[in-house]
């Protein structure tokens, strides 16, 4: 009994129909042509012409069928999505209804993942407890494995027979991800509710595909791999503990996008029991810009050190350094000297956005004069300005892209922040990590705050005792 059809693929249907392909019967053994009469077609044979076009068609179909699969695995732009798609279209062809992918990269650089098809989380956990050498696949060859019947295989592991009961499939079909371009990265492996393994044909598809999907794995791969350094370089460049202050509690949410980007925050104790915070962000994105960020941030430190009690000349310092050595780029930043046992608050920005101030009786954007970004100008300065905050009341930084990541024009994008800021529970109030969290997940609801995006975003929550 062959195993039950999976869903249709592509528009067509995934059992891959095996076109009716004719061939003459051969003559018997020890038979020969007779020399006196001219040959006499069978009753019901075919002409060579409508063999011919018969044979022609199944090519057709089978070229169809590869077009239709690889074009879509050839959409996806992510490592999961692909090795799904490889999952449905390979049981598709090989006829199969369940099966699982085991990304083991040759090169022992990961990542390692292992997803299933028609199998939960716990059913590939049973599969795994398989000894290596006993699995219906195995990531380090680079030949097809077969078990046509697993139940009456003689020789079988214990623990393999065992699991292949419990979980209800009898035969599996498994092939390599390997090719010379692309090294060795895995294995797929369908499995059978029933004794069955496909037929020459519907292997030598099979083949052709996974091919043509381990190449698509391997560039997706270095993207994988690419993003996840970029975005490490971008961690190790930011704090990776905020620092403690008298008076004050921070907490700090980044967000960045695929490439990388150049947004910032910092926390600095100074001298005399103060604190310095900074947001800013670097035009453009990768990894350039991400090193300019990392510049920037250490030379405002520095700054921040020497003369930190006046924003205003900070700010002016970045600005000529940023002019002098990375003359091609502009960035907007913020800095703020703070002195927590007087919750007073003195701050400059270079075309960045406000800081919001949030408490128990007001929820308000602070007012910041308007000056253009670092680097735009022949000379930048512009007033700083001093506020209060009270106790109790947080001081939210943010970057841009908090803003931009809605696709609001600006005013909308403003009111929403201010909505979310105010809807804060008074719960929450007291604990700068969830004010920050409840502000992310309102302004950029439904997971935009972690979706990829060429946008960065930055939240700096500090709350004042």
């Amino acid at each position: 009994m062959n195993a039950p059809h999976p869903p249709k693929v592509a528009g067509i249907d995934p059992a891959v129909p095996t076109p009716a392909h004719t061939a003459p019967t051969p003559p018997a053994v020890g038979a020969g042509p007779c020399p006196d009469t001219a040959p006499v077609p069978a009753p019901n044979t075919p002409a060579p012409g409508a063999l011919l076009q018969d044979r022609l068609a199944g090519w057709v179909s089978d070229l169809t069928t590869l077009h239709e699969l690889t074009e879509r695995l050839s959409r996806t732009n992510a490592l999961e999505p692909a090795l799904h798609e490889l999952l449905r279209a390979g049981a598709a062809l090989v006829g199969a209804r369940r099966g699982l992918v085991a990304l083991e990269p040759g090169d022992g650089l990961g990542p390692r993942t292992t997803l299933g098809l028609g199998l939960g989380r716990a059913d590939l956990g049973h599969i795994e407890t398989v000894p290596p050498g006993a699995l219906p696949y195995d990531t380090g060859t680079a030949t097809e494995i077969v078990h046509p019947d697993l139940l009456a295989e003689e020789g079988l592991d214990p623990r393999h027979r065992e699991v292949a009961a419990r979980l209800g499939y009898a035969a599996s079909y498994a092939l390599p991800l390997a090719t010379d371009s692309a090294g060795r990265l895995g294995a797929a492996v369908w499995l059978y509710d029933e004794p069955a393994e496909p037929d020459e044909r519907r292997r030598h598809l099979a083949g052709l595909y996974v091919r043509f999907a381990t190449e698509h794995l391997a560039r997706l791969l270095e993207v994988e791999r690419t993003r996840a350094r970029v975005a490490t370089i971008t961690e190790e460049l930011l704090p990776t503990r905020l620092p403690r202050v008298p008076g004050v509690q921070l907490a700090a949410r980044h967000r960045t996008g695929p490439r990388g980007g150049g947004d910032w925050y910092d926390a600095l104790p100074l001298p005399d029991a103060a604190l310095g915070l900074s947001v800013g962000s670097v035009t453009g994105s990768g990894p350039s810009a991400v090193a300019a960020m990392g510049r920037l941030r250490a030379s405002m430190r520095a700054y921040a050190v020497m003369e930190g009690e006046d924003p205003v000349a900070v700010l002016s310092d970045l600005e000529l350094l940023l002019r002098l050595t990375e003359p091609a780029r502009s960035a907007t930043a913020l800095f703020a000297y703070c002195e927590p046992a007087l919750r007073k608050i003195t701050l400059a920005g270079a075309g960045h956005s406000p800081p919001l101030l949030i408490g128990e009786r007001r929820t308000e954007f602070a007012e910041t004069s308007v000056s253009a970004p670092l680097g735009m100008l022949a000379c930048w300065e512009a007033p700083s300005v001093e506020f209060q905050a009270e106790a109790g009341e947080t001081v939210l930084l943010y970057t841009d892209g908090l803003l931009h990541r809605t696709g609001d024009p600006t005013d909308r994008a403003f009111a929403r922040l201010h909505t979310a800021a105010a809807s804060i529970p008074r719960a929450l109030r007291h604990d700068p990590g969830a004010v920050a969290d409840h502000v992310l997940r309102t302004v950029l609801p439904d997971g935009l705050d972690e979706a990829d995006s060429e946008e960065d975003v930055v939240v700096l929550a500090a709350r004042f005792d």
